[in-house]
């Protein structure tokens, strides 16, 4: 379902686009905070038409089809955002290497958790990037500007500032105990 509310959302913000402009899409926003492959957009996409959620606009050369979002899809997407509560196990490799490195012998764990520091420094990095890219300037400790993406954005900012925060105390943890 998320796949979904995400495809309806990108067309609302940025109005009709195909299957391929979509996933770009996908890939450079939503992919942020939600895995999706083209093999997953393009059959979403043939059902979302089939429910009524989306029309087939135009179709050019090779099939490309152009997608709009109908008053039926602006009505899921709409009634999703003021109505859903997340529901399901949040699925995380970082918390499931930290459920299970103290399994491993303590330099092994004070390795893996400097990896997952590491790996959460490059996101962080590419993440203030994107900010920068969007507002051309660093992201205000503690703000976020209300536009398209932001809020998540920032949200991705602030849970990867406290994921690097959790690996400092976790690796002293561990050394400690050792």
């Amino acid at each position: 379902m998320s796949l979904r509310i995400a495809l309806l959302g990108l067309l609302t913000a940025y109005g009709s686009a195909s299957g391929y402009d979509l996933a770009k899409s996908f890939e450079k926003s939503v992919a942020h905070v939600w895995q999706a492959g083209h093999s997953q957009i393009y059959p979403e996409l043939a059902k979302m038409a089939s429910d009524g959620l989306v029309t087939v606009e135009a179709e050019g050369a090779r099939g490309r089809k152009i997608y709009t979002i109908t008053a039926e899809g602006r009505a899921e997407l709409r009634e999703w955002l003021l109505g859903h509560d997340p529901t399901g196990p949040a699925r995380s490799e970082v918390a499931l290497q930290a459920f299970l490195v103290p399994l491993l012998e303590t330099p092994e764990a004070v390795a893996v958790l400097e990896r997952l520091r590491a790996h959460s420094e490059q996101k962080l990095a590419q993440l203030e990037a994107l900010w920068t890219a969007k507002h051309s300037a660093p992201i205000p400790e503690g703000t976020a500007r209300v536009k398209f993406g932001n809020l998540a954005l920032d949200l991705g900012i602030r849970q990867t500032r406290m994921v690097l925060q959790w690996a400092d105390d976790a690796i002293a943890e561990v050394q400690a105990r050792s």
